[in-house]
């Protein structure tokens, strides 16, 4: 879950930047095409200021958003949104209570993701199926510099975990500058599903890159 120290201070410009941005609209796309319509409950796992939840309401599901940041709720609720405060790691919900676990972009900043995506595991019910989307572990993050280049230009630090503010691949102005970023190796990241139990079912480097810059997966429980 995303630390409430670092995103409260920046809500509103991440919201702007890339949750509302053509950016956020591309990746949420992605999202809706594995997720499909409800009805059914869903769990919108580090939801932010609650622009895809909104969206995934208005697909037919009955969606619970989950964040950290008081400051990204406000923005959820004022769209409308159902929400609850917590850590993903100790979600205060019942167990297979979801029919559905929505999770974009949080690898980087939840302090323990494989924590959190146990939990998105507990509270869906069996059968239950889980979209995740993100940065690329090997083509994103500390050890790579992407900022306006179509190619990356790649550093050390690959198999570094630690929550880093400066690192190669950091530029001044983004948002891991602001608030930091936590790196999973592709390895560390995919076993992150599998050590909950969840059966992955489709794994995609979306198109529009010569190197793809972000991941998602469906996997099912």
């Amino acid at each position: 879950m995303v630390n409430e120290a670092r995103y409260d201070t920046v809500a509103e410009w991440y919201d702007a930047e890339f949750a509302t941005s053509e950016l956020g609209e591309s990746a949420r796309g992605v999202v809706l095409r594995l997720l499909g319509d409800g009805p059914g409950r869903l769990l919108d796992l580090g939801c932010g200021g609650g622009a895809h939840a909104a969206a995934f309401a208005e697909r037919g599901w009955t969606v619970t958003a989950v964040d950290v940041s008081s400051a990204q709720l406000e923005l959820a609720q004022a769209r409308g949104v159902d929400v609850v405060q917590a850590d993903a790691a100790a979600l205060p919900l019942e167990d297979a209570a979801f029919d559905t676990v929505i999770s974009m972009f949080t690898h980087t900043d939840m302090d323990d993701f494989a924590a959190g995506i146990r939990e998105a595991a507990r509270v869906l019910r069996p059968e239950g199926t889980l979209v995740y989307l993100g940065v690329h572990p090997c083509f994103v993050g500390p050890h790579a510099f992407v900022h306006d280049r179509e190619v990356p230009e790649l550093h050390p630090g690959y198999r570094d975990t630690s929550y880093r503010r400066e690192a190669p691949g950091i530029w001044g102005e983004g948002i891991r500058a602001k608030v930091g970023a936590w790196h999973l190796p592709l390895g560390v990241f995919l076993h992150a599903f599998l050590d909950a139990g969840l059966v992955i079912e489709r794994f995609e480097e979306p198109e529009g890159r010569d190197y793809p810059h972000i991941v998602a997966l469906k996997a099912r429980r």
